[in-house]
């Protein structure tokens, strides 16, 4: 049986450095649609025409990536149609018949855009362009991004096909989580086959952000007539992972550096506890030594701003009673932060020291003297 400890983050704050905010002066954005927020969280740190209806253009291929991984197979050979083949658009220049790794297209989808790579995934994974969709929507829908939904799988302009920046930032949020979207997101320059050519496919990621701005890791340009310039960056500092989306911007670039300089003037790093702090003891059961200490694995360091401290806190889950033998570093329990009653972070508390199994010798003479001791206390 776990027993849970709920440790409000007031009670921590003496013991934490202070932070310090900027001026809330906010950015002026030229984007018909912006918005930058704080990825862990979700808290919004600035807003302008958020959840109007716009066309995502290829920052769609977010979704298209969410979906592979979760439903494709990493290591599966994928072969490209005719019908990928002929998708325009940009293009990874796949010809009809083409295999490549689902990896390699997952790459070429991302980095150089290739609206054929995300049909050849597509068709692969669910059979066509309108099945796989169907699927992003309803993982859209899932994770928050209601006013949304795909009609394919690249961005290409359909009525029907629509976001808002609020909904691209949840979405974008929401595949920071996985380390394998974070890793071809922020991948600046990678090789990959081209058969039938004497040369490998040598691409370099579109999103300049990932060059231009300390920390950027992220995430996805986009451009159509419909839609105008867009762009969904990502940058971290300090252990803070922000999300910023500029749709329909006249200073695609500009505009995204402008927002994720003021979100981390707005947002900073706290330390809610460090590694190798010991938060609580277990009593060890039939043990040589009665009690042992746990200690965190690493550091829970959560994102705050000037007006939301009481909005934190934590909860230490452990078992009330572990049995020996225990061996040092031992996962025993967890150390959790939540914030608005939503889990941000989370660190393991193991074991500090091991723990032999008393003998049966001495959890005879253990039995006897507590018997003893019974007597005295009572008869005596």
């Amino acid at each position: 049986m776990f027993r849970q400890t709920l440790i409000p983050f007031l009670a921590l704050v003496l013991s934490l450095s202070p932070v310090a905010y900027g001026a809330p002066q906010e950015p002026g954005i030229s984007a018909k649609a912006a918005i930058v927020i704080e990825a862990s969280t979700g808290k919004v740190l600035y807003a302008k025409n958020a959840d109007d209806r716009r066309y995502p253009a290829s920052t769609t291929k977010m979704m298209t990536l969410i979906v592979a991984l979760e439903h494709g197979n990493l290591d599966d050979i994928v072969t490209t149609s005719q019908n990928a083949a002929n998708t325009e658009g940009s293009s990874l220049w796949l010809t009809a018949g083409e295999k490549l790794k689902m990896t390699e297209m997952l790459y070429g989808m991302m980095l150089l855009s290739g609206n054929d790579a995300t049909v050849a995934i597509a068709e692969h994974i669910s059979g066509s362009v309108d099945k796989f969709a169907r699927l992003m929507t309803e993982k859209a829908h899932a994770i928050g991004a209601v006013n949304t939904h795909f009609t394919n799988s690249s961005g290409l302009p359909d009525p029907n096909h629509y976001t808002t920046a609020s909904d691209l930032a949840r979405i974008a949020a929401y595949g920071y989580k996985n380390p394998l979207f974070t890793q071809i997101i922020s991948t600046k320059n990678i090789v990959i086959p081209w058969p039938g050519k004497d040369h490998d496919r040598d691409l370099y990621n579109e999103n300049k952000l990932l060059w231009l701005y300390e920390g950027a890791n992220g995430v996805k340009t986009g451009y159509t007539d419909a839609a105008g310039r867009c762009l969904v960056s990502g940058a971290k500092r300090d252990n803070i992972q922000l999300v910023a989306v500029v749709l329909d911007s006249d200073e695609m670039w500009e505009d995204s550096m402008r927002l994720l300089d003021y979100g981390f003037s707005q947002v900073k790093p706290q330390v809610m506890y460090n590694q190798g702090d010991i938060l609580k003891t277990v009593r060890v059961m039939d043990g040589k030594t009665e009690y042992v200490p746990l200690a965190t694995t690493g550091n829970i360091i959560v994102p705050v701003s000037e007006d939301d401290k009481e909005k934190f806190t934590t909860v230490i889950d452990v078992p009330a009673r572990i049995e020996a033998p225990v061996t040092a570093g031992q996962k025993v329990g967890a150390v959790k932060a939540f914030y608005k009653n939503k889990e941000i972070a989370s660190v393991d508390l193991v074991a500090t020291e091991s723990v032999e199994r008393k003998s049966f010798f001495s959890f005879i003479w253990g039995s006897l003297w507590s018997f003893l001791t019974f007597l005295v206390k009572n008869f005596a």
